[in-house]
């Protein structure tokens, strides 16, 4: 009887065991991606997609990233141009790339926010596709008239605006541009009407801006801030909460209209699947990298603020411009064939 107990006892033991090591297999094979994630990678170039052409505020931003990220990684991080659709191309591009923690999509109001809502069909979903990494900056618009319109703040254009309902016009580099839907919210808090003047970019668009061919614009303020400092253009406001380095004497557009922000930002996002140790370690990297002073400077100097933060604080931030860049475009009525 007791050899009997002894040996169900035994049997027991060993089921146990045999239990236990399972559950261990299991658990490792789960763990093995995470580990091999924070140990091998990245064991090759590293890509950051600007989904518009070289030159740009998104290209600028991104090479910065890429530049400082390079030593840190111990890998070459390139930067890749794929424009097209307002930015669609690239993030396409992104979000069906393999999600193995070498493909990064520099993104912007358009590809993560306003398309969607413009055009009929998107090639991604903007939302499910693509997560969060890291906030990388933010860049005010700028309200600006050349002098010949004979306005020099924001309560005298406002003014004129409503005495000639119609007559006015504005420029933007393109339909659905930021520029477009900053202007359109600038429209309806201010309650006037101005015609629209659509462009092929922002160069174009400044030009007959300073030839008088239109009367006012919102755009990028490292596009328009040189013809700020050489007189050519008036500055009336800037779209943030707050004043920019940049213009200190120019007050926010919201000082006029209370409730009024519409800024341009620039985050780095990756396609959904992408390992969590890979995301977690970009982000704090490039949270680290936004804190240095010569970065900080340099960023400054364009006239756009360094942000950082965690990928949820980035969510957050996603999150609330696309419920308020939705109720602009429904407001505006624009879209995009």
């Amino acid at each position: 009887m007791r050899r009997y107990r002894s040996i169900s006892q035994h049997a027991a033991v060993r089921r146990r065991a045999l239990a236990a090591a399972a559950t261990l297999t299991v658990l490792s094979a789960v763990a093995a991606p995470q580990a091999l994630a924070q140990s091998d990678w990245p064991s090759k170039p590293v890509r950051i997609v600007v989904p518009f052409a070289a030159g740009g505020t998104t290209d600028i931003v991104a090479r910065v990233i890429a530049e400082q990220l390079s030593p840190v990684l111990k890998q070459t991080v390139i930067v890749e141009n794929r424009a097209g659709a307002g930015g669609n191309v690239g993030a396409d591009a992104v979000a069906k790339s393999a999600p193995d923690g070498y493909t990064f999509l520099m993104g912007t109001p358009g590809t993560q926010a306003i398309n969607q809502f413009l055009y009929p069909k998107m090639p991604y979903d903007t939302e499910k596709d693509l997560i969060p990494v890291s906030y990388v900056t933010r860049v005010p618009n700028v309200m600006v008239v050349p002098p010949s319109l004979g306005v020099k703040t924001m309560d005298d254009l406002i003014k004129l605006a409503r005495s000639k309902p119609g007559k006015l016009t504005y420029g933007s580099p393109g339909n659905g541009s930021t520029g477009q839907l900053s202007t359109e919210l600038f429209k309806t808090r201010a309650k006037v009407f101005v015609t629209h003047i659509p462009y092929r970019g922002s160069g174009p668009m400044l030009q007959d801006l300073l030839g008088g061919q239109i009367d006012m614009s919102i755009d990028n303020l490292p596009s328009a801030l040189p013809h700020i400092k050489s007189g050519r253009l008036i500055a009336l406001g800037v779209t943030s909460a707050a004043p920019n380095a940049q213009l200190p004497d120019v007050k926010p557009i919201g000082a006029s209209l209370p409730g009024y922000e519409a800024e341009s930002w620039f985050v780095l996002v990756a396609p959904r699947g992408t390992p969590e140790a890979i995301v977690t370690r970009v982000s704090a990297e490039v949270d680290r990298i936004l804190k240095k002073p010569d970065v900080i400077e340099r960023f400054r100097g364009l006239g756009a603020e360094p942000v950082g933060g965690t990928p949820a604080d980035l969510a957050r931030h996603i999150a609330s411009e696309t419920t308020k860049w939705r109720e602009v475009v429904k407001a505006s009525g624009a879209k995009i064939d």
